[in-house]
């Protein structure tokens, strides 16, 4: 279970680094605003590739609600789309009443018409 939790947390620590590395490099009228630590922390969860959907708990859509997410999509770094599921990234958005457009980028991933 320790082996686990540390993989958990380095997990999180590359992909909270790789997000912030990535949107500290925009210009200075750009940067992305939000407390990205909590989001990784509280969301990472429900946004891993392996796994189903699950609805996200009520700390990853608060954390969600600090977070510029339109600013963070088109800043995504690619290595990013590579950990998480970018479908269910917009699965828990769509689930914390946040909801992307469709035909919206988010990294590498466009948000589907809706049905």
């Amino acid at each position: 279970m320790a082996v686990f939790k540390m993989s958990f947390m380095t997990l999180a620590f590359f992909i909270g680094a790789g997000i912030l590395f990535s949107l500290n490099n925009v210009d200075s009228d750009q940067v992305c605003k939000g407390d990205f630590g909590s989001l990784v922390e509280q969301c990472l969860q429900y946004v891993q590739k392996p796994g189903p959907k699950t609805p996200p708990s009520e700390g990853c859509c608060n954390a969600i609600n600090t977070v510029d997410i339109p600013c963070v999509c088109q800043h995504l770094p690619p290595v990013v789309g590579d950990i998480v599921s970018l479908e269910k990234v917009a699965f828990v958005l769509r689930a914390c009443g946040k909801p992307l457009e469709p035909g919206t980028k988010c990294g590498n991933y466009t948000v589907p018409p809706a049905v």
